[in-house]
């Protein structure tokens, strides 16, 4: 199966110091990767790159087996959605008005059509946030508008899904939900990938863990594989253990 993503020797310097160093890995369609790391560990810097946003990088990173800094702006996002880790919400936008704008990559005039709004309809059901469809987006919570950013994601149909701390200000059961709505999307053939540090939230949904020390690939692979493994205690210290239940899944317990 050809890659979505492929990625060979990848390094970025950000303020003079190394942000990410000779990073590689691919990605395949139906997989759903979780980016894991500490604070400063380069998962930001990593999703920036692939989703286009951040050019100043040395080695390769390809999309459908082309550079992702040499497609047009539109025909990647046309192809691959990015929900950063924060997005402000001050503009009078209503939630609806803003999911409409993930399908502005494919805007061929000034009216919407009835598939666009039929998309956006279906984009609030799965992000849970119809209820606030007629809201100013910057007169809501922070979680709330969170859910709404994740509607306009939805709402742009990509093929691979980038998303850096996607449960930020989330409660849980919105949480649960959208992690739940991601493992669907990638069971039907979609990438998604996702920067979190909810380590329990990538063991239960996610199909591979890629961990990140430092800038550089510290670990790649099943939860169940990588989570006990010596690459994960190492970067996590003795803060956390690891128990497998009966279905042979693990789950993370955070000492006190």
């Amino acid at each position: 199966m050809t890659p979505l993503f492929e990625l060979e020797s990848v390094t970025c310097l950000r303020s003079g110091l190394t942000s990410l160093h000779d990073v590689g890995f691919t990605l395949q369609p139906g997989e759903f990767a979780a980016i894991c790391g500490l604070n400063g560990a380069g998962k930001s810097t990593l999703l920036e790159i692939m989703s286009g946003l951040l050019t100043g990088y040395t080695g390769r990173c390809e999309f459908q087996g082309k550079q992702v800094r040499d497609w047009a702006p539109r025909a990647l996002a046309q192809l691959v959605s990015f929900l950063p880790q924060s997005a402000t919400g001050r503009a009078n936008f209503t939630a609806t008005e803003v999911v409409r704008m993930g399908r502005y990559p494919f805007a061929t005039g000034w009216s919407e059509s009835q598939t666009d709004h039929d998309i956006c309809v279906s984009a609030m059901r799965l992000a849970g946030c119809e209820e606030l469809s007629s809201r100013f987006i910057n007169e809501l919570s922070g979680g709330e508008r969170q859910r709404v950013l994740f509607a306009a994601v939805l709402a742009q149909e990509p093929v691979a899904l980038l998303l850096d701390e996607p449960g930020t200000f989330i409660d849980l059961p919105h949480q649960i939900q959208m992690f739940r709505t991601l493992r669907q999307l990638c069971d039907e053939g979609k990438l998604c990938v996702a920067a979190t540090h909810d380590l329990n939230l990538a063991a239960a949904f996610a199909s591979r863990i890629i961990l990140l020390e430092n800038g550089t690939v510290a670990g790649d692979g099943a939860p169940a594989e990588l989570l006990p493994g010596a690459a994960f205690r190492r970067v996590f210290g003795e803060h956390v253990r690891i128990e497998r239940d009966a279905s042979g899944g693990v789950r993370v317990h955070y000492e006190l």
